[in-house]
């Protein structure tokens, strides 16, 4: 399989399956050239396509030497449909790591404390989570990447197969397309 081969560039690990369009969002966060990355699918991510966070040993270093690990489900299931990461445009799978990658360059500036409370007032604040999911898409659009946090948002806004339920949460905790394109017309 595919997704098993791992390429190592620097100091990034990414699965060969999602290798142009992890470096393709890459480009846009130059910042991050230092920072270890860990692209890894994973079977099972509880509420979520993607998931950002430092890896677990540099939780305790300092800031600056923190690595993180951008987890991907390998089936990414909303309600009754199930995609597999193949399944998804290119440009959209760009603009969902362009966003995982907005919450690495928020916790760049994060003390482990202030980590940690983070990760508590996300597992009990839905007023968190959408202060937490915007903050990331700002850092994307900020870095340029306006056009595929916009094909993200359009793949699941305007796909026949996701229900309105879904599509209402996603609206409740993320921005909007409005949204966007205003921050795309401000930058």
């Amino acid at each position: 399989m595919a997704e098993s081969k791992q390429l190592q560039i620097d100091n990034k690990v990414i699965p060969e399956s999602i290798r142009e369009e992890a470096i393709e969002a890459l480009k846009h966060f130059p910042e991050l050239y230092q920072t270890e990355i860990i692209f890894k699918f994973k079977d099972n991510i509880k509420k979520s396509t993607m998931q950002a966070q430092p890896t677990w040993m540099s939780f305790f270093k300092p800031r600056k030497d923190r690595s993180y690990i951008i987890l991907i489900s390998r089936k990414i299931k909303i309600d009754a449909q199930e995609f597999t990461i193949h399944d998804i445009p290119s440009d959209v799978l760009v603009g969902w790591l362009g966003h995982e990658l907005g919450h690495v360059m928020d916790y760049r500036h994060r003390s482990s404390f202030d980590m940690l409370v983070f990760g508590l007032k996300y597992l009990f604040s839905k007023a968190h989570i959408k202060e937490v999911e915007r903050a990331a898409d700002t850092f994307a659009i900020a870095h340029g990447m306006g056009y595929y946090i916009m094909e993200t948002k359009n793949f699941i806004l305007n796909h026949a197969d996701i229900s309105e339920s879904y599509k209402l949460r996603i609206k409740s905790l993320y921005m909007s397309p409005e949204e966007v394109m205003q921050l795309i017309n401000e930058n």
